[in-house]
Order: C-alpha cells, then sequence, then structure tokens
C-alpha cells in the first residue's frame, strides 16, 4: 500500500541524519515561524539540522526563539572518498596528521604494501542529505542557496511544505495545501505526525506564523480550522501576547515617519479603483530607516483604505524596485496582478520584484501596465457577460482537443 505524502514526510525526517531547511527571500512570520517551529523540533529528534534563510531577519521578529540558528550563508560541501584496495594488503592503523598545509593519511599494512595503483579518489554524498522548503512556490524564490547549489537539489529528496496557489509542486513529497492559513498551520499536524508535542518555543513560532498570515485573524483567509489550530497552541504555552506586542503595538520612530511619508504621497487611480505610494532610497534615507522598516505597518495601512478594490506600495531596495500588493475588495486576486512583473503570492496579499530597476524610470510603467492588465480583465467579463448561447447548440462545432504529449518536467 503506498505511504501518504504525510506518511512520506514522516519516514523521510526519520531516515534522515543532517536534514536542511530553507526558506524564501524576504522572510515575513510565517517563513521564519515555521522555520524555526521544524529546526527546534527536528533538534530534538537528534538531527543535525541546518536552517538557512539568505535574506537577514527583519527586526519586528527578533523576538522569536532560536532566531541565532538561523544562518544567512550556505555552500554545501560533500564528501570527497579515498579508496584504498584492500582485498590482498589489509590495514593494520591508520591515522591522519597535518603538516605544512597538507593532509596526510597514514596507513600501516598488516603485511605487505600499499601502492599508488591500489588508490582510487571520487566525490561522495552532500553532507545534507535532506531538503526542507518551507513556504515557497518555487525553488527561484531561495535565492542564493538554490542557485549556487542545484546538484545539492537534484542528489537529494526535497520535501516541499506550503499553501500558495501557484506552487510548482517541485517536490519528492509536496504537502501543499490551498486551504491552510500559512505553512505554520500545516506544520502543526506534521510535527504530530512525528510523535512530538509542542512546547512554548514551537507553539510560538508556529502561532506567530499563523497571526500574521490571517492578519491577526482579521483576514478573509481565516478558518474555523485556523481558530481551532491558534487556539490548540495558546494550550500548549504559545506567548500570543508577546506576538501581538513585537508585531502590531511596536513600532519604531522610523517606520512611524515612513508611514507619514506614505500617507502624504498616496494616489487615488478612481477610475481604476486602486490607491498607491512609493518611498525612494532618498525617503528612506531622511529618516534613518531601512528597507525592513516598510514592511507590516505599512501594508496594514494601505490594506485598510476603504473605496477602493487594492493597494500598492512601491519601494526601492538596494539596486531593485519591490511592489507590495493587498487586496481591499472581496474577490479581488492581486496575485494576478503581481504576476504581470514576475512576481506572485495570495490571493489576498501578493509582491513583485523587478530587478535593476528604480522609481524615476519605472513608476510610470508598473502603474501604466497595471492599468491596462485591469482595463483587459473588465473587457473580456463584460464579453462573457454579453455572450448569450445559440438556441441550438447541436449546432455549434465544437473543436478537437489533442491531448499535449509534452513531458513533464522532473520532480526532485
Amino acid at each position: 500500500m503506498e505511504l501518504s505524502p504525510k506518511q512520506q514526510f514522516v519516514d523521510l525526517i526519520n531516515r534522515s541524519t543532517a536534514p536542511l531547511i530553507l526558506t524564501h527571500q524576504r522572510p515575513d512570520g510565517d517563513a521564519l515561524g515555521s522555520m524555526i517551529a521544524l529546526y527546534l523540533t527536528l533538534k530534538k529528534l537528534g538531527k543535525r539540522v541546518s536552517a538557512i534563510c539568505v535574506d537577514p531577519i527583519p527586526p519586528v521578529f527578533s523576538f522569536l526563539p532560536a532566531t541565532e540558528a538561523i544562518q544567512k550563508e550556505f555552500k554545501a560541501t560533500r564528501d570527497f572518498v579515498i579508496s584504498i584496495d584492500a582485498s590482498t594488503v589489509l590495514p593494520d592503523k591508520v591515522f591522519y596528521k597535518v603538516e605544512e598545509n597538507k593532509l596526510n593519511i597514514v596507513i600501516t599494512p598488516k603485511i605487505g604494501r600499499y601502492n599508488q595503483q591500489m588508490v582510487s579518489l571520487s566525490d561522495g554524498g552532500f553532507q545534507n542529505d535532506l531538503i526542507i522548503v518551507l513556504d515557497s512556490t518555487d525553488p527561484d524564490r531561495l535565492g542564493i542557496s538554490f542557485e549556487a547549489n542545484p546538484d545539492l537539489f537534484y542528489e537529494n529528496p526535497v520535501i516541499n511544505i506550503d499553501h500558495h496557489a501557484g506552487n510548482d509542486y517541485f517536490g519528492k513529497i509536496n504537502l501543499v495545501d490551498l486551504t491552510a492559513t500559512s505553512t505554520s498551520e500545516i506544520l502543526v499536524s506534521l510535527i504530530e505526525a512525528l510523535g512530538q508535542k509542542f512546547d512554548e518555543d514551537t507553539a510560538t513560532a508556529l502561532l506567530c506564523g499563523i497571526t500574521t498570515d490571517t492578519g491577526s485573524f482579521q483576514n478573509a483567509n481565516t478558518t474555523p480550522k485556523s481558530l481551532t489550530i491558534a487556539a490548540q497552541l495558546v494550550a500548549a504555552g504559545a506567548r500570543q501576547q508577546e506576538i501581538v506586542k513585537n508585531i502590531y503595538k511596536t513600532r519604531s520612530l522610523e517606520t512611524l515617519k515612513l508611514w507619514g511619508l506614505t500617507l502624504s504621497g498616496m494616489q487615488l487611480e478612481n477610475r481604476e479603483k486602486f490607491v498607491w505610494s512609493a518611498l525612494s532610497k532618498n525617503d528612506f534615507q531622511s529618516v534613518g530607516a531601512a528597507a525592513e522598516d516598510a514592511n507590516g505597518v505599512i501594508d496594514e495601512l494601505l490594506k485598510t483604505t476603504s473605496g477602493v478594490d487594492f493597494a500598492l506600495l512601491l519601494t526601492e531596495r538596494n539596486n531593485d524596485l519591490h511592489g507590495s500588493l493587498r487586496s481591499i475588495a472581496k474577490g479581488v486576486d492581486v496575485s494576478q496582478i503581481a504576476k504581470i512583473f514576475g512576481g506572485g503570492g495570495h490571493v489576498l496579499a501578493s509582491a513583485f520584484q523587478i530587478e535593476k530597476a528604480n522609481l524615476a524610470d519605472s513608476q510610470a510603467t508598473v502603474i501604466e501596465k497595471i492599468k491596462n492588465h485591469l482595463s483587459n480583465t473588465n473587457n473580456t467579463e463584460e464579453k462573457i457577460t454579453q455572450f448569450k448561447a445559440p438556441a441550438n447548440l447541436d449546432a455549434v462545432e465544437v473543436p478537437t482537443i489533442e491531448k499535449s504529449t509534452e513531458e513533464q518536467p522532473p520532480k526532485w
């Protein structure tokens, strides 16, 4: 009988000795909460686990436990194997020493003598024997962790745990639940399947992920299940008030100043029913703020704007232009707008990034493309509404659709 994805997850975890946990660039509360919870769980199981996120942890999440264990840089290392034919000469002693930057491996035979013809060299396996990707629709969102180590992903099993509709199902095991509010919510049952109970730190990390991805249970994606799981985590010792205080009640002076700049620069596109604002590098410098200071409170502010369908915040980050989208009206999928620029995310909250771009050169183009997209979408909907089926449906010629023979990409 074939194992379920959850059973396969448990089996791979049990057989792994050095799992690697990865999450997306510019981590949010769900990415960090799920990573920390899984890291702490695997440590309890005696695993030599590593947790990698290529971007810094936003200061607002510094209260979370075990953040110091999350590494920013990662380079996959594999064993180097020196093989010696011992069929005719058996070893008695083996030791090594380092002399003048040379590693000397000394083998003393019981009888006879070793020679160079008995020696062969080869690459061994990677030190990490399992990869777990959290909260990421595709490997490219992992940044340099994936780009610099492609062989690691092809030679080891990959577990993909996510809740986004745009997930590419790139893993050997895909635990993708589109009905879940967050990756942290999915992990609750997976950790239970491993036979582990939640302590205060693990419960706090998971509750942080669920809280942030539901907007403190205010977003439309909040479900009875998410509320039940949140109650379970609080009962297990999750520090709910600590989460609320740090994420929703503590604002730095720099963040508040950015709030003011965003408000003063807000513009309404009345016909298309969206509002947008922008923050340049100079704006950040003028108030002494970092790019991370624009997260959270600014997006929350934009999301509460009334009378429009969605909101957009453009920010210059390093040499790129970042866009953050928040749906305000019911039924408006901002992930479709993010896809215009190669981004994605949730129906209610999405983002995109245009590399090597700035506000001065790209702002007008971005707004114009969004307007064109909305105009085309509205025209299509109007045509569908106006279409009337012919009285005699039997007279309608239905084209034959041939099944594609294109091979699907291999799964890791």
